[in-house]
């Protein structure tokens, strides 16, 4: 089976759900109508099975291009040959401007007389379930699933649709100038008269780009890399629910760790970690209206589970703890990476960081957008004296073992962070707090300088008697925990440096035949971990050499700015893709860089040896 590689795909998105659009212009990922229903086409993790919807020129030779619209998530691809220069714009109207679930394409011949074939092949329910297809007319089809979900599909076009084994095609010729349009949504929803689909694309596309126009130049960001920190922006947007206010970790799922490993999750779900980064770096550029989202879904949350259990580390988009996970043993997947799973078992595991993250961020929220509400304070203190009572225990931490709980570093770390920015919340509030709290903020600082530290190996150990450091580590100073010049830290930096980084592309821990996380085979670098380490350099006084592996870094991104979770040996994109991981560690990395070298203007700078 042929698969296009994963850095080769561009993203759209309604805030609803998002579909991945291939250079050769075949959209081979979307789940429908939420980022976390099934999907209705996964040619990404089979070719055969997934379902596609494609549209390609008949060239005999070709070049292809893509580009986003500036300051936009509308897609353009190109295709370029001596015959004719054809083009497709690709978008989905978003949620806020248009209650409805749509993709549009729009075909144009840029030059020369084009002949295009489309293909609509949808696969309904993780491609399990069967479909029949309806004609309304020569310009529209409705395809009928089968399956419990009872989805239905209607597909409107400008040109004749023709019916072929289960899958709806159009052969069609534009001479230059002339377009074609392609709108797919849920059957039933206010249609369009096929005569005013090209008025009604054209101005749903205008729209489409004002709205995305708009909401970027609500950024306060102006530093040096305004064109990347746009994009990454844009891709947290795209990841949010507008409908909940929550936000996925990623766009998809069983993207593999590595081709043809067994890591291969599924990231379709709100993890209370990677939204609240999010919110850091939303809140950073100004984006208050987003970070008020979130806290009203988590104050869902807190009132679900009141006066009866913890927060969960992770839920569905509309707040769903249970998210049972179990394979798709009918897709081959991506370049045969089995299993290809869905829902995630993490949701079961204890991770204690998550408390410190989320108080990081309501902290920041009451600090840079509103006051919190006295009933989400009474909720959250609820939550920061369960961790008071259970800090102390091992837990699966950051990286989501699955083998064996651990006193991690990093869970202790972000322990301290919660206790310190409760307190640090209710003293702006002038509210009143436990004074157990500052017992155990206190206990757990002189806890990591104690049990953590190795005098041997001059660094903070990933847990006590360990001789191995991990780049969640490189945290410490960026949640001001340790001064970023202080010994310690800069012995520890070094430490990581010596064993963790390749170039400017970091590991999350030491690579090995049998990862730390107990599965088999090696992963790649962790690109959130590399714009960690540009920051801990900037913050360290290494400016020179932070800006340039940071813009080093900025050369890892695909053709249109995007990053998966980790890069391979050959630079490869691996794992689930957009991450918002990784492009929440490019804004903070970029403002931070920003900061430093303003601040050092007119001052002597380092240098180093590359």
């Amino acid at each position: 089976m042929s698969y296009q590689p994963i850095e080769n795909y561009g993203v759209i998105g309604d805030l609803n759900t998002v579909a991945l659009c291939g250079l050769n212009g075949s959209i081979d990922f979307m789940c429908f109508p939420n980022f976390d229903s099934p999907s209705i086409f996964a040619a990404l993790l089979d070719d055969k099975k997934g379902g596609r919807f494609s549209i390609q020129p008949e060239f005999e030779e070709m070049k292809c291009k893509q580009l986003y619209l500036p300051d936009t998530n509308v897609l353009v691809s190109r295709f370029l040959s001596p015959e004719g220069v054809g083009e497709i714009i690709d978008f989905m109207p978003v949620e806020e401007l248009h209650n409805a679930n749509e993709l549009i394409r729009r075909v144009t011949s840029v030059r020369g007389e084009v002949k295009y074939r489309m293909v609509c092949d949808p696969r309904f329910n993780y491609g399990t379930d069967k479909h029949s297809i309806e004609r309304i007319s020569d310009n529209e089809v409705i395809f009928v699933s089968k399956g419990k979900e009872k989805l239905s599909l209607s597909l409107v076009s400008s040109v004749p649709l023709k019916m072929h084994k289960g899958a709806v095609v159009a052969d069609f010729i534009l001479k230059a100038g002339e377009s074609a349009a392609f709108l797919l949504s849920e059957a039933g929803q206010k249609q369009n008269r096929n005569e005013d689909l090209h008025a009604y694309v054209t101005d749903n596309l205008f729209a489409t780009v004002n709205f995305w126009k708009d909401w970027v130049s609500q950024s306060n960001y102006e530093g040096r890399w305004r064109e990347m920190v746009n994009r990454s922006a844009l891709v947290l947007k795209l990841l949010t629910s507008a409908k909940n206010g929550s936000m996925v970790a990623a766009a998809t799922f069983g993207l593999p760790e590595n081709v043809g490993g067994t890591r291969n999750w599924d990231y379709r779900y709100t993890w209370i970690r990677d939204a609240s980064f999010t919110v850091y770096a939303l809140i950073k550029l100004g984006y208050t209206r987003e970070a008020r989202a979130f806290v009203q879904w988590i104050e869902k949350r807190c009132e679900a589970i009141k006066g009866q259990n913890r927060l969960g580390i992770m839920y569905s988009l509309d707040g769903e703890p249970q998210l049972k996970e179990w394979e798709l043993k009918h897709f081959e997947g991506y370049k045969g990476s089995r299993p290809v799973r869905i829902g995630n078992d993490a949701y079961r595991q204890l991770q204690l960081d998550i408390y410190g993250e989320l108080m990081d961020a309501l902290y920041l929220y009451n600090k840079h957008a509103e006051p919190i509400s006295y009933d989400l304070w009474k909720n959250i203190e609820q939550q920061v004296d369960w961790l008071y009572e259970n800090w102390q225990h091992p837990d699966e931490g950051i990286w989501e073992m699955r083998n064996k709980k651990q006193h991690f570093l990093y869970s202790r770390l972000q322990s301290w962070v919660c206790f310190d920015r409760a307190m640090k919340l209710a003293k702006a509030r002038s509210m009143p707090y436990p004074r157990h709290w500052e017992e155990a903020r206190n206990k757990i600082f002189g806890s990591i300088h104690k049990d953590y530290w190795s005098e041997r190996h001059k660094a903070f150990v990933t847990y006590p008697g360990s001789a191995a450091v991990d780049a969640s580590s490189l945290l410490m100073p960026l949640i001001r925990f340790i001064s970023p010049k202080d010994p310690r830290w800069l012995s520890t930096l070094k430490k990581i440096e010596e064993d963790l980084v390749a170039d400017s592309l970091v590991y999350r821990h030491k690579p090995s035949k049998k990862e730390a996380d107990g599965f088999a085979g090696h992963e790649g670098t962790f690109s959130m971990c590399s714009f960690w380490y540009v920051e801990c350099l900037s913050k360290s006084g290494q400016l020179q050499k932070a800006r340039f592996y940071f813009e080093k870094m900025l050369g890892y991104a695909n053709h249109l700015g995007l990053y998966a979770e980790q890069l391979g040996f050959e630079g490869e994109h691996l794992g689930n893709f957009p991450q918002a991981f990784t492009h929440m560690g490019l804004i903070s990395a970029a403002i931070n860089l920003d900061k430093q070298l303003d601040d050092s203007r007119n001052k002597n700078t380092n240098h180093f040896s590359i």
